[in-house]
């Protein structure tokens, strides 16, 4: 397990939000924590620990009036750390290698490739080709419905057809080099990891997978190393003291080195 830290960027700032709370109408979101600091700042904190493959994630959609606010925050921060995180929000096969020369290890990619609630394979194909695999992230968030978790897109508020399954991640792991999983009914709750999503992945063991959603407690941390058996990396958010929760920083790293 490894630790992998974020910077989410809304409205031009540093942020933690409750995940199902993000609405693009009217930029709207439920917050947890919004910082003083710029997005550099952050990114020069996790360089200083030598922490990589951790990930920028841009809330705000490319017609937000506060986008370009949000997507300069996150150019900086790879200014600041080139190679060192990876990027998603909005990623396309036209505006991949942008953000890759910027510095992006990765670009994180969900909405391009699921459209109109299924898997496009001509845009998986065409953004595979334009970053190579070893440079793409699939971002497989899900939501709890019906029985299953469905990806979902569009910053969390669109389900598509596509279930998160073994079957899924087996086909979609051919394309990119990790995959990253919000589980978004309890991302920024600060409540509990979601059980059932994390004993699924932990039995999956083809590329390196990174969860996020619902750590609050070290505890939290030892049932995920359990049930992922050691597989599954984490991003804490709301719950770390960098973003007013009360999870030392380096408590954290030194747990996840011990």
């Amino acid at each position: 397990m490894e630790f992998r830290p974020c910077i989410d960027i809304h409205n031009g700032k540093v942020k933690q939000i409750v995940g199902g709370s993000l609405k693009d109408a009217g930029d709207a979101a439920q917050e947890n924590f919004v910082a003083k600091q710029d997005a550099a700042f952050y990114a020069e904190l996790y360089k200083c620990h030598e922490i990589k493959n951790g990930h920028i994630i841009l809330l705000n959609h490319k017609g937000s009036e506060y986008y370009e606010a949000t997507k300069e925050q996150a150019l900086k921060a790879l200014s600041v750390y080139p190679e060192g995180m990876q990027i998603g929000g909005g990623i396309t096969a036209e505006n991949a290698a942008e953000y890759l020369d910027a510095g992006a290890s990765h670009v994180i990619v969900t909405s391009y490739v699921f459209r109109d609630g299924r898997i496009h394979y001509e845009n998986l194909h065409r953004l595979c080709r334009e970053t190579g695999r070893e440079n793409l992230v699939l971002d497989l968030s899900c939501r709890w419905k019906d029985g299953d978790y469905y990806i979902v897109t569009d910053r969390w508020q669109k389900y598509t057809d596509v279930v998160l399954s073994e079957k899924t991640m087996d086909e979609l792991a051919a394309y990119c080099d990790e995959f990253l999983i919000h589980a978004v009914d309890v991302e920024g709750k600060a409540n509990g990891i979601e059980r059932k999503l994390a004993e699924m992945l932990g039995k999956w063991k083809k590329i390196p997978i990174t969860y996020a959603g619902g750590v609050h407690s070290f505890e939290d941390l030892r049932l995920l190393k359990e049930l992922g058996h050691g597989h599954i990396h984490v991003t804490i958010g709301s719950a770390l003291d960098l973003f007013g929760g009360t999870m030392r920083f380096e408590d954290v790293l030194a747990y996840i080195k011990g």
